[in-house]
């Protein structure tokens, strides 16, 4: 079979981009030169320098205000090297030809790895796929699927567009792996994961969705059946839980949740903003601290918050939203949500079911977790805005 020219690259981004690599440092970083040539020579156009132009009265607004240059410099070129790849990004979406057809094998490999971590789960090469993480107040070592990415909720994150694209599929009888292994192939990497902040976000953009669409969705016969086997497997499983596994580990998340005794999600949410706040207060509202300035004068703040160990060498806030807040200040956030909405009329992102999944998902989970330089969440930005799937529009007819 023919491998599209494509492929490596994309497999570099969703399986190793930082195996072996110090944090924060990733392969599509280090392509990023290549990247950038090759864009040049596919849209022969300039797609840096108007970018470098915005950015500089900011940076001298910050170095006025006051920064450590060297932290600040090496994070300024890091959202510079984010900024390459999104370009790059979006240039391989407008030119090629039936990108779907690369998820596909995406899909069968991480099913493959999937199922491969599941007995190494069993052994000593058990950290190889799956990370050891304080998950709530009551569980503090519990294990979680990531494959060979730096984080489980990453991983779940990364694995979202796979997930609504062949969701999308089987919902309008275009799926070429059986409907029964494909949900398998679908939800497996997912519940394994266990990124609570990510299914619900995902929950909420298919039933938002739903109720934007219904009249067109609910004409669907499998979307129907969909529904009702799910519904009633959720509802068995449920009452099952409750009744033979009353302390199971997800139930203790979700009471933790409703009791406001979970504290990763209260650290991910409005306690990120509350951080956030702290760090305006140091230096400006309404432009932010600058980039790479948050472990410099949010250090012991944010480690005697969460409570980190002495140990501890890094910190951040745990949420895009509040950390564009911290670093950007009111302008930055404000250009953030704006832009964010301008795109979402202009590109007509309702137009199409996946688009308008992708948007909703991301723009709820923006406020819930990621970081600025998150390019699996700027990857998912500019398929919700680059209709490149027209399957999926919703003037086509689908769900009738």
């Amino acid at each position: 079979m023919r491998i599209n020219k494509f492929f490596p690259v994309i497999f570099i981004y969703f399986f190793i981009n930082s195996l072996g690599l110090p944090f924060g440092l990733t392969y599509t970083a280090l392509l990023s030169p290549l990247l950038y040539l090759w864009m040049l020579m596919t849209r022969k156009q300039e797609v840096l320098w108007p970018f470098l132009v915005v950015l500089i009265p900011i940076v001298l607004i910050h170095l006025a205000l006051g920064v450590d240059e060297n932290s600040y410099f090496i994070s300024l070129l890091n959202i510079v090297l984010v900024y390459i790849f999104c370009q790059a990004a979006y240039t391989f979406f407008i030119k090629c030809e039936h990108p779907g057809r690369l998820f596909q094998p995406l899909l069968i490999i991480n099913f493959i790895c999937s199922l491969v971590a599941i007995p190494l789960f069993f052994t000593p090469l058990a950290p190889v796929f799956w990370m050891k993480q304080f998950l709530t107040t009551g569980i503090e070592d519990f294990w979680r699927l990531s494959l060979l990415t730096y984080e489980p909720s990453y991983y779940a994150l990364l694995f979202t567009p796979l997930f609504f694209f062949f969701l999308l599929q089987l919902l309008f009888y275009r799926n070429t792996i059986n409907s029964w292994l494909l949900i398998v192939m679908l939800l497996l990497p997912l519940i394994l994961s266990f990124s609570l902040g990510v299914l619900s976000a995902i929950v909420m953009a298919i039933l938002i969705t739903i109720i934007l669409h219904y009249k067109k969705i609910v004409r669907n016969k499998r979307f129907l059946n969909l529904v009702g086997v799910t519904g009633v497997i959720a509802i068995m499983g449920l009452v099952a839980g409750f009744i033979f596994f009353p302390e199971n580990i997800l139930f203790v998340r979700l009471a933790n949740v409703i009791t406001g005794k979970d504290p990763s999600g209260k650290g991910r949410t409005f306690e990120a903003f509350w951080l956030a706040d702290q760090l305006l207060a140091q230096k400006s509202y309404w432009w932010g601290i600058g980039p790479g300035q948050i472990k410099i004068l949010g250090f012991e703040l944010i480690r005697d918050f969460y409570g980190y160990g002495l140990e501890t060498t890094r910190v951040a806030i745990p949420n895009a939203a509040a950390e564009t807040l911290a670093i950007f200040g009111w302008v930055g956030f404000s250009l953030r949500i704006l832009t964010e909405c301008i795109l979402f009329v202009y590109t007509k992102v309702w137009r199409n079911y996946f688009c308008l999944l992708l948007f909703v998902f991301v723009f709820i989970y923006q406020f819930t977790g990621s970081f600025i330089t998150n390019i699996a969440e700027y990857v998912i930005w500019i398929m919700a805005f680059v209709p490149v799937f027209k399957e999926y529009d919703v003037v086509k007819g689908n769900g009738q």
